[in-house]
Formats: C-alpha cells, structure tokens, sequence
C-alpha cells in the first residue's frame, strides 16, 4: 500500500499548486485590469492599427482579456512547473532536472512569443489587410483584434516548447526513429494544428505558423540524435533508477 500513499500524497500537492495558480491567475489579471489600457495602446501602437467597438461591453471584455493574457503571460514559469511536476514525476523529473525542463520550456515559450510579436504577427496583418482599397477599408474590432493577437502569440508560445516534449518523450523510451520515420505524419499534424490555433483559416497565417513548427521538429530530432538522448533513458521510471521493482 506504501506505492498508493504516495500517489496520493502526490495528487494532494498537485491539487493544492493547481488551486494556488489559479487564485494567482484571477488576482493578477484584475491587477494587470488596470494596466490593460496601457497595454492595450502598446499593441496597437506595434501594429499601427486603427480600433473600434461594435457593443456597448466591447472596450470592457477587450481589457479583460489583456489583463487575463497578460497574466498567463508573467506566470507561465509556475504554470510550466505545475505541468511538469505533474506529468515528469512519475519518470523521475525531479530537483534539478525539474528545473531544466522548466527552464527549458519557459525559454522557449517566451522566445516564440517574441518572434510571434515581432516578426510573425506584423507580417500576418500587413499581409491580410494588404486587400484593401479605397473602395474597401478595414474597419477592425477591438475585441477581435484582441482575440487574434493574444491567441496568435500563445500559441506560438506552446508550439515553440515542442522540442521540449520530444526529448522528455525520447527520455521515457520513445526512439529517435519513430520522429524520423513518422515525418509524413508529423507535417499533417503540423498543418492541422496550424489551422485550428491560427485565428484565420487562410494559407499565408498557417504558414508562418506551420513552418516555424516543422523546423523545432527537426531541431527535437537533431538534438536527440546529437546527445543520444533515446539511448541514455535519462528520465526512467523510480523504480528504475534504485534497482528496485515489483515483484
């Protein structure tokens, strides 16, 4: 019964870190609430957009939803710890390894939402409303503008922790071949989830966000490839790692 107490004692410490972030999250978006309106004009400053609202809520739900961004955005550190603490336990993510894989993957959603607000994003609205003309002019809700940014940048926040995910997956036993035999696959994976996280369904947004995706494929593989990392089995289960198992 010692193996169900501590899975329990496990489940516990989850919940109550699950519980504590999602207080965090509430309390710092109604804080941020009252930054939204700075933010707010940053975005748009950045895109050289024109806004405007079609309901009498729109300006209120548009700062909500920059205040609730940005919370995600300043706490995705903890929330990056929650995840691993959850899903790596059971492989021996712990201590210092915990806090690379945190590190790591903070690094990298950080670094793609970056390259998603300074390159992606102003090249993918130059782009769409390129169309316009003198007879059609874009009139651009606030509350859709929001709703295309911040999704725009978290995802490709999470899309860029994919490398990160491969080398946990080529940790726990998965090998390196299964990533480079299944590419085919991968590219249509790719493509489907290009489509559904982009907030417009057209070819050019899906490739600029498709074709960043399939280069951290190949890093994951090539970063596998170079460390061995399928090989080495450096996650292994705890029963692994102190030559103990059921009998």
């Amino acid at each position: 019964m010692e193996p169900y107490k501590h899975f329990a004692i496990f489940i516990a410490e989850l919940r109550h870190s699950i519980r504590s972030l999602g207080v965090s999250i509430i309390a710092l978006t109604i804080g941020l609430f009252f930054l939204s309106g700075n933010l707010l004009l940053f975005l748009q400053e950045h895109l050289d957009e024109k806004l405007y609202f079609f309901s009498v809520a729109g300006p209120f739900l548009a700062h909500a939803k920059v205040a609730f961004f940005g919370a995600l955005y300043v706490l995705m550190p903890w929330i990056m710890y929650v995840v691993w603490k959850g899903i790596g336990r059971p492989f021996g993510v712990t201590g210092r390894k915990l806090f690379w894989y945190v590190f790591a993957t903070c690094f990298l959603f950080y670094s793609g939402t970056l390259f998603c607000f300074m390159i992606t994003l102003p090249y993918g609205v130059d782009f769409l409303l390129g169309f316009q003309s003198e007879e059609l002019k874009a009139v651009i809700s606030v509350g859709k503008f929001v709703n295309f940014v911040t999704i725009f940048i978290l995802a490709f926040g999470i899309i860029f922790e994919l490398p990160v995910f491969m080398i946990f997956s080529a940790g726990v036993g998965v090998p390196r071949k299964v990533f480079e035999q299944n590419r085919r696959y991968a590219l249509l994976v790719i493509a489907i989830l290009a489509a559904l996280l982009t907030p417009t369904p057209d070819v050019v947004n899906m490739a600029l966000m498709g074709g960043p995706l399939y280069f951290l494929y190949e890093a994951g593989i090539l970063v596998i490839r170079i460390f061995r990392l399928d090989r080495k089995r450096s996650i292994d289960p705890p029963g692994d790692r102190d030559g103990s198992s059921a009998t």
